[in-house]
């Protein structure tokens, strides 16, 4: 009996262990899973919570209307007056073939005046010392020739004394061969033109070498103490008011080159476009064969020279050919280049612009004619297109709406 009360016992202490290690177990998984829900829980409102924020981020971006399509630029009205940006419409124009080649600028037939030595002697500038581009008026003394302190003598007196022993020896009376008579006579008049180149130009200086038109000194061509015999040039007298456009053509264009009548320049020291059309300038001629060793065929052009345009500066060259009708076209400043492509800015309106990649045909130094990329009614930027390309690589653009 007392053996089996306390196997009894025993049993009951084993289920009620059990039963509580059972309840335990489960009051710890009932507590993780709660924990697991409470977590989810707070996942989930979190997500909930950003994915709302984004939808109202996103909501007030569409509401400010601060979106714009891919490829437009923004540049604001204010910078855009700042830097007295500029457009073109396009509209089809007339326009001209061109042949671009290089040239020089040369002094009109007339315009120039070479002064020569009238005596022998020895230069003596004086203490007015002219240099090249020193403006001259006709007669007046440019230099002198001095003959003193040469072995012959005063070239002036010598003509003087010549010249008085001829008169003297034809107005002497007595009888003489009708021979002898010519031989006094001829001897008179020649000493009497060499007299009277000098006369009323000597000085203690010299003969004065005086100025045969007026003008500017292109060139002196000696110094001073040089000695220069008759005729030897010294200087160069040009007006400068007419001038010679000489365009020299490569051979292969020789077929071209009589449909063109006008031309435009460049200059290297300014970026002006000289139009012969506006110079009052007039075609010459051309050359019929190239010059020995040269493959180019000259293209002479006559024109006013109403701007400082300086003679024997070699030039760029268009020559124009025959007229095209309907032709777009884009000054220069218009052009943007990068590796090699070419494009140009059109605005959309106000502050709204697109890049536009176009192909270049004839060009006239000023303008340039488009092949493809543009339309009629485009507005083209012709001044300020540096400007918007840094706008574009700038990393700071405001947002901004364009709808079409």
């Amino acid at each position: 009996m007392k053996k089996i009360y306390w196997v009894f016992l025993a049993t009951a202490y084993l289920l009620a262990g059990c039963q509580a290690k059972s309840v335990h177990t489960e009051h710890d998984h009932e507590h993780h899973h709660e924990e697991e829900t409470e977590h989810a829980h707070e996942e989930h409102n979190h997500e909930h919570d950003h994915e709302h924020g984004e939808d109202e981020h996103d909501h007030e971006h569409e509401e400010a209307g601060e979106s714009h399509a891919a490829g437009e630029i923004v540049f604001k009205k204010a910078n855009a007056e700042a830097i007295g940006l500029q457009t073109e419409e396009m509209t089809p124009a007339a326009f001209s073939e061109v042949l671009k080649t290089s040239g020089q600028i040369q002094a009109a037939q007339g315009s120039e005046s070479v002064v020569v030595a009238t005596v022998p002697g020895v230069v003596t500038l004086g203490t007015t010392r002219l240099m090249d581009g020193t403006a001259v008026q006709k007669g007046q003394t440019i230099l002198s020739l001095a003959s003193r302190t040469l072995s012959d003598g005063d070239v002036a007196l010598r003509l003087k004394n010549a010249y008085e022993t001829a008169r003297k020896e034809l107005v002497a009376d007595k009888i003489v061969s009708e021979k002898d008579f010519e031989q006094a006579r001829l001897a008179y008049e020649n000493a009497k033109v060499a007299y009277e180149a000098v006369n009323g130009k000597h000085s203690s200086n010299g003969v004065a070498v005086t100025a045969t038109m007026s003008g500017f000194l292109k060139n002196i061509l000696v110094k001073e103490g040089d000695y220069v015999a008759v005729g030897q040039p010294l200087a160069t007298i040009s007006q400068n008011n007419r001038l010679v456009l000489r365009a020299d053509v490569s051979e292969k264009y020789y077929a071209h080159i009589p449909m063109m009548r006008s031309a435009y320049f460049k200059t290297p020291y300014d970026d002006q476009v000289y139009k012969l059309d506006e110079l009052n300038g007039r075609f010459l001629s051309y050359g019929k064969s190239s010059a020995n060793n040269s493959f180019y065929i000259p293209v002479l052009f006559e024109f006013d020279n109403k701007g400082a345009i300086i003679p024997g500066s070699f030039v760029e060259v268009y020559l124009l050919g025959n007229p095209m009708d309907s032709v777009l076209s884009v000054p220069h400043s218009a052009l943007v280049e990068e590796q090699g492509l070419f494009f140009v800015y059109i605005r959309l309106d106000e502050e709204c612009y697109k890049k536009q990649e176009v192909s270049l045909g004839a060009d006239n130094g000023e303008r340039v004619q488009i092949l493809s990329g543009l339309k009629a009614g485009d507005q083209v930027v012709t001044k300020g297109a540096y400007q918007i390309k840094l706008a574009s690589a700038s990393n700071a653009i405001p947002a901004h709406s364009h709808s079409h």
